[in-house]
């Protein structure tokens, strides 16, 4: 079994961790994890390693669900476990998409089977003319399958034969015996069985899952009348009253979280994400039972707008009023010339151009009266530094606290707000 073997090899560090590997036969795994941002603390991989000295990973199958339950506190992050679990251990590396999903075709895992089935022969030298693209996904999904079916030996599973340091019967030189194997490969179906990628923050952005993450957000608060019968408050008052009953009510929590969405839906710069803009929208006003839009064009000025053709002004000093509690959505590219920015009457609209002061000054005076305020940017994170607009980008980020406009992004914000 893993025991002795694992606890001579394992040297936690006692003051903190670095992230650098901790001296154990599973630091490459816990690297991977790292890699592809799956959050770890140093208190959870001391409690895996302490369970693995104690002998309660035995098999492929039983070290799968045993790192499941240390690891994964979270169920958007399932998806990106059993993924990085499958490519170390099986090396199967599963793309962040459900079976059906035309993401699939902008994956780097299908480009790659592609190109390798067309380099073999397998497929015509344009399988998406002869073939269609239902079909060529169709394929790729099967020899997933298939993979996952035969993986006995390898240099890194827990099996029967090949030059793993797991298993037994195999070639390695030393390693860790494992007795018997898994019968029913239940760790490799479960991971085919992709049930979390809807979670996933690396998946795009749908109804279901802006819900997901959206829900995380709440306010609760006592409102209205005392017309909840508190039982527990009860029963300890007429304890204490030697058996006179004495009924205590108290008042109904309620999410009084109140929302503001504030959206850029001028010019040209936002039309590619007209659609996922409209989507966030939706389900923001099905979400929040106090919620406002106003909009603007580029940056924000001395003026919003009521309405989307931005034809009914209200001044940003009105917004100024509300709550220091609202919690506060900019969605916009912040992509833009850097006069509209750091001028006065900095504003491309002639019926802003009296505005004496800059944009800066309205979106610091934003940041100073809501803590909980953040921006949205449809564009890419990693696009910030190299697109157009990329001045504006920097400094209003350096204002607002940002993220973009992805299933990572609206958690990450979300998460950030919560925590202000």
């Amino acid at each position: 079994m893993i025991s002795s073997n694992i606890a001579k090899k394992s040297q936690i560090p006692p003051d903190g961790w670095d992230g650098e590997p901790l001296g154990g036969p599973f630091d490459d795994f816990i690297r991977l994890l790292r890699e592809r941002d799956f959050p770890l603390s140093l208190k959870y991989v001391v409690e895996f390693y302490q369970g693995i000295k104690k002998g309660l990973a035995y098999d492929l199958d039983s070290l799968f669900l045993y790192a499941k339950l240390v690891f994964i506190k979270r169920v958007e992050d399932a998806d990106n476990f059993e993924r990085a679990f499958a490519f170390h251990f099986y090396g199967i590396d599963i793309p962040a998409v459900k079976e059906g999903d035309p993401e699939l075709l902008y994956t780097q895992q299908f480009r790659d089977w592609l190109k390798e089935a067309i380099d073999k022969g397998e497929l015509p030298k344009h399988p998406q003319w002869e073939l269609g693209l239902e079909e060529l996904t169709r394929r790729f999904w099967d020899t997933l399958k298939k993979q996952m079916e035969a993986h006995h030996g390898g240099s890194k599973w827990i099996g029967t034969g090949g030059s793993s340091p797991f298993g037994h019967s195999g070639q390695a030189t030393k390693g860790i015996r494992m007795y018997g194997e898994s019968q029913n490969r239940s760790a490799v179906k479960v991971i085919g069985q992709r049930r979390y990628v809807d979670y996933s923050s690396s998946n795009s952005l749908k109804g279901d899952n802006i819900r997901q993450a959206l829900s995380l957000m709440k306010n609760m608060l006592p409102a209205g009348a005392y017309s909840q019968l508190d039982v527990d408050e009860t029963i300890r008052k007429t304890a204490r009253n030697g058996g006179e009953i004495e009924l205590i009510f108290s008042r109904e929590v309620l999410d009084k979280i109140k929302v503001v969405l504030l959206l850029d839906n001028g010019g040209s710069s936002m039309m590619p994400w007209v659609d996922l803009c409209r989507l966030l929208f939706s389900k923001m006003k099905d979400r929040f039972r106090e919620f406002t839009p106003y909009y603007f064009h580029n940056s924000i000025y001395g003026n919003l707008y009521k309405d989307p053709q931005r034809l009914n002004p209200l001044p940003t000093d009105k917004l100024l009023l509300l709550s220091p509690e609202t919690r506060v959505f900019i969605v916009g590219d912040a992509s833009m010339a850097p006069e509209e920015l750091y001028r006065p009457k900095g504003s491309i609209y002639m019926d802003a151009n009296d505005d004496e002061e800059s944009s800066l000054v309205w979106l610091t005076r934003l940041k100073n009266r809501f803590s909980h305020l953040v921006w949205l940017n449809p564009i890419a994170e990693h696009e910030w530094d190299i697109t157009y607009g990329n001045w504006t980008i920097q400094k209003i980020s350096q204002i607002i606290h940002m993220e973009d406009l992805s299933l990572k992004g609206i958690k990450k914000a979300v998460e950030y707000l919560a925590n202000r």
